[in-house]
């Protein structure tokens, strides 16, 4: 029996690799990432199968080339770089990897939190420059305490109900803005508020995003919400960079509308060492590690060969959109 054809737009792990390659004709892209869109159109064109990336875009056009297309699995929770309504009118099948990098991503967010509360990274960088000369004294390079502090959670889905359980440890009282309320008892056990938007704005010391990027969401976070929040606020974002308006963040931040940011994700990715943000000491970013560690990470390369084989053979994924 002829084996069914599998695209992969870069190498995933090694078993899971072997795992494809014992049940499919594999093909691993091996070139520059992402995978050129001419060159994407042309491999899909025969392929039974796709495994795919965030960065890599899956659009129309790109399903319009696959003729044989029965699935795609994307390597990440997000799925925003799939065009959903035109894989539905071609009656292929996505899969995708939530659940899995929710505590890696949770872990993530409260780093950046301490991070920027304590200036860890800024006083690595003092130390490193040659610049910390003398012992500080009682007002010299202080911080903030997080006990008694408000985070403010927008989006309470998974990943903000992991971020809140965490940061209660420290003290720390929750609220949160969503879609709609969780239910009473989920509130009780998370010792969370729910606020509207406004609210959110105006009382959070830390403003945590953890929405998905939508229509709605895409640069919600504006000149109008920045104007509006605490001066001694702390925005923190591991969700998806384009549902912040990184102008306007980049002018709030000189301006001291808000007191400093703590980015994983950005509008345009990778940064360069010239972007505005890296120039600015109350700024602590990360090249977009939510779900990098090494369990997470072999956990998301299982899920993504199970969706695409679940898928091919007429079952439900694990994880499906």
């Amino acid at each position: 029996m002829k084996k069914l054809q599998v695209l992969l737009t870069r190498k995933l792990h090694d078993f899971a690799l072997k795992e494809l390659q014992r049940r499919y004709r594999v093909f691993v892209h091996q070139g520059k990432i992402p995978m050129p869109k001419k060159l994407l159109a042309q491999k899909i064109r025969n392929v039974d199968g796709l495994v795919c990336f965030p960065y890599d875009i899956i659009d129309s056009d790109i399903i319009k080339c696959a003729q044989k297309l029965k699935v795609i699995s994307t390597y990440s929770v997000g799925f925003d770089h799939i065009d959903i309504k035109a894989a539905r009118e071609h009656q292929i099948k996505i899969g995708y990897t939530p659940e899995v990098l929710t505590n890696a991503t949770a872990d993530l967010t409260v780093g950046l939190i301490l991070d920027l509360v304590r200036r860890i990274s800024e006083g690595d960088r003092l130390i490193r420059k040659g610049d910390w000369r003398v012992i500080f004294g009682a007002y010299d390079y202080v911080g903030n305490d997080l006990e008694g502090k408000t985070l403010g959670v927008l989006g309470m889905g998974r990943i903000g109900q992991a971020v809140s359980e965490r940061a209660r440890a420290f003290g720390m009282k929750i609220v949160y803005h969503n879609r709609k309320n969780l239910p009473h008892s989920l509130e009780r056990k998370l010792h969370a508020r729910y606020v509207s938007f406004p609210e959110l704005i105006k009382t959070s010391d830390i403003f945590s995003i953890h929405v998905p990027y939508t229509e709605q969401t895409e640069g919600m976070i504006n000149k109008n919400v920045l104007k509006k929040m605490k001066k001694t606020a702390l925005l923190v974002n591991t969700a998806r960079g384009k549902i912040i308006n990184e102008v306007d963040l980049v002018r709030a931040l000189k301006a001291r509308n808000i007191a400093g940011a703590a980015l994983d994700v950005f509008e345009m990715e990778p940064i360069g060492r010239h972007h505005a943000l890296t120039e600015m000491q109350n700024v602590v970013l990360t090249p977009h590690i939510g779900s990098s560690t090494a369990e997470t990470r072999k956990k998301m390369a299982a899920i993504t060969v199970q969706n695409l084989v679940l898928g091919l053979e007429g079952k439900k994924m694990i994880y499906s959109v």
